[in-house]
């Protein structure tokens, strides 16, 4: 996707028209003297998460201490990523069907009143036609860096295709984690939850309900 097909400068330009119904007349000057800024700021501005956050945020340690622990939630965030983009393109298509109602609408329009409510509601759509074409670009975006993510995490030794299989082990170290950070200062609650999914799991390994993780230490 081409940066002129995101390209609100124009639209920017057309739009300050109208902004004196909003802003005195030496704002309106500055804020076109700001359109190339504005349009440089609209471009450029961060949406969703970058790599740095995907990594030390999203994926951090204590949360996902294992390889196939990080793998798995990048499968998530993919996922999701693709599912709103997928649900994004339907949004579009409707709203370029919207566009096209609206320029038909407007040729046959009588009352001019309603043929400039029409327009104003015809430029609204355009500006969200390109605002849907940035916010698909950034999607895109994550689920590219989540594919990468993912190939490497992937060193050969857990299960890709069950979930399952990897949890057991993940989720004891980050148990484990968790109740290394318990001080006197912590509330009753969260000792209460990590402490008893700590025991629930230890149990249920020793029960012989869930198999035991992998290379885990003796339970104490």
């Amino acid at each position: 996707m081409s940066n002129e097909k995101r390209n609100i400068a124009t639209k920017l330009e057309t739009e300050s028209k109208y902004l004196t119904n909003i802003l005195d007349k030496q704002d309106v000057k500055e804020f076109k003297k700001l359109i190339p800024e504005l349009q440089d700021t609209w471009m450029k501005k961060q949406m969703f998460r970058t790599e740095t956050e995907m990594r030390f945020s999203v994926l951090s340690d204590n949360k996902y201490p294992t390889k196939a622990a990080k793998y798995w939630q990048s499968v998530r965030e993919q996922n999701t990523h693709f599912e709103n983009l997928v649900h994004l393109s339907f949004d579009s298509r409707k709203n370029d069907v919207e566009i096209k109602k609206l320029k038909r609408d407007i040729k046959k329009e009588k009352d001019t009143l309603e043929q400039e409510l029409k327009q104003v509601e015809l430029e609204e759509k355009i500006y969200a036609k390109a605002q849907m074409e940035l916010v698909a670009k950034h999607r895109m975006r994550e689920v590219a860096t989540w594919s990468k993510l993912k190939k490497e995490f992937d060193d050969g030794n857990f299960d890709k295709e069950d979930v399952n299989n990897h949890q057991a082990h993940s989720y004891m170290l980050r148990l484990q984690h968790q109740k290394n950070t318990i001080t006197p200062g912590t509330s009753q609650p969260e000792v209460f939850n990590v402490m008893g999914q700590l025991d629930t799991l230890e149990r249920v390994i020793r029960d012989k309900e869930l198999q035991a993780p992998k290379n885990r230490k003796k339970l104490k």
